[in-house]
């Protein structure tokens, strides 16, 4: 058995296995032929540039991190003004109600209201109040049953937590709520009477002016925490489409590249995006001073709605242009024209989404984008290039989508801008190539046809017919 090793320009055949591991040995110990102090130098530069790189991504996050708790001073002091003034109004109301004594619960359950996610607060109030019931029925049916004592208690406690995450499902305030009344129960009943009625009637008070502080009193503005939340990835968007667009013209790679990465760390902005979107609807839909900006909310809550998609989109592009740029690929000047239009337009919907005004420029930029598209598919791209300027053409429907089209109509529109492209590189290509091209069986009939009028051309046939072979 022989082997092949090749060690720059010289070539050895080993016949033999053992032969072959040597001979490697001798090619490895050859391509590390440096002094060992170049050896060590080599290894202590790339230790340092990868504790640069690590000191370098803290550093983006530690701003990033700033950046947003920046962007959130707003909604973090009306939920805090908010948290203050429903626990002052839950103890007040629970001793004006229910009478004098320690009503904990009534300022407890209004503060658990108020600092739940926002866009939860509802269905969080009644897993609450449910998760009181089911903790009371379980504790005083088992206490009943089996007594009191620390075993009963963590019977009873067992058993609460068992029904409620069935019920629930998952974790939560019907969870918590449950065990702890559940606790509250097989500990204190036996020694104080009547703490069951108390507690439900706690929790109703505290939950029902959490509610009321969050929809009458001091209701968040929808608009302004979802573009708050929608900020940070638009300026993703509009930078990272204008770097990759640079760097197709530069032909810079390594520029690309990192457009990818960036792109990648976009998770904690799209997750926040999705509570501002719960958290602004269930403004609108509760608070009665903020139903007039019903309309205004729902046209930016679409366009918010795919930006996830849009994220896809760029970071498909992203990875398409840098394996293009890394085989070497002509890259013709339309395609990082047709992604400046792309970051364009991007931006001018959030202006026309901020302002309520009908998405006129960002449809225009949309086809500028798509045209741009179809001509760098006419001037001659290769693989690599062909995916590119198909993950323009579906970025840009997307973003129509975004804009309000339905699928059907934004791909009918990209359809038509790209191919007006097209037709304007080589028109007569593309009349060719759209040409109705015969196939075996339209020959055959084509053929069955002019036999055809051959024979009434020359008349009817003799009566003796053509000799028999």
């Amino acid at each position: 058995m022989r082997c092949r090793i090749q060690v720059g320009p010289l070539v050895a055949v080993v016949p033999d296995r053992h032969d072959c591991a040597a001979v490697a040995g001798v090619s490895a110990a050859m391509a590390d032929d440096r002094p060992p102090a170049d050896r060590d130098r080599s290894r202590f530069g790339e230790a340092a540039e990868r504790s640069g790189q690590a000191v370098q991504r803290a550093r983006h996050r530690g701003g990033q991190a700033g950046r947003i708790r920046a962007r959130q001073w707003e909604v973090t002091l009306v939920i805090s003004i908010q948290a203050g003034l429903a626990a002052a109004i839950a103890a007040l109301l629970a001793q004006k109600l229910l009478g004098q004594g320690s009503h904990v619960f009534a300022p407890a359950a209004a503060v658990g209201t108020i600092a739940t996610a926002i866009g939860q607060r509802a269905r969080r109030t009644f897993e609450l109040l449910g998760g009181v019931a089911l903790g009371i029925i379980i504790g005083d049916t088992l206490r009943f049953l089996l007594g009191s004592g620390p075993w009963q208690t963590g019977v009873v406690v067992a058993l609460a937590i068992a029904v409620a995450l069935l019920v629930a499902g998952r974790g939560g305030p019907l969870v918590g709520q449950a065990g702890g009344t559940a606790v509250l129960i097989a500990t204190l009943a036996p020694m104080e009477r009547g703490l069951e009625l108390p507690r439900i009637f706690d929790a109703l008070v505290g939950g029902a002016v959490g509610l009321v502080v969050v929809a009458l009193l001091l209701p968040v503005n929808p608009l302004r925490v979802l573009d708050r939340a929608a900020a940070p990835i638009f300026a993703v968007l509009c930078e990272q489409l204008a770097e990759l667009a640079q760097g197709l013209r530069d032909r810079d790679g390594d520029r690309t590249l990192r457009v990818l990465d960036r792109l990648r760390g976009t998770e904690d902005d799209v997750s926040r995006l999705h509570d501002a979107l719960s958290g602004a609807e269930e403004v609108v839909t509760l608070a009665p001073v903020r139903w007039h900006r019903r309309e205004q909310y729902h046209r930016y809550a679409r366009s918010a709605g795919h930006l996830e998609r849009l994220l896809l989109d760029t970071r498909a592009l992203a990875r398409w242009s840098s394996t293009a740029l890394q085989y070497d690929e002509p890259i013709p000047q339309q395609l990082p024209d047709a992604m400046t239009r792309l970051g364009q337009a991007v931006a001018e919907m959030r202006t026309e989404c901020r302002v309520g005004d009908d998405p006129r420029r960002t449809l225009r930029l949309i086809e500028e984008c798509a045209e741009l598209a179809g001509r760098a598919a006419a001037s001659g791209v290769k693989s690599f290039g062909e995916s590119l300027v198909t993950g323009l053409r579906t970025a840009a429907s997307d973003l129509l989508r975004a804009c309000g089209c339905e699928p059907d109509d934004a791909n009918r529109i990209v359809r038509r801008a790209a191919g007006a492209g097209e037709a304007a590189v080589h028109p007569l290509v593309r009349r060719q190539l759209h040409r109705v091209r015969p196939t075996r069986a339209l020959r055959a009939r084509r053929r069955a046809h002019l036999a055809a009028r051959m024979r009434m051309a020359n008349g009817p046939a003799s009566p003796q017919g053509r000799p028999a072979r």
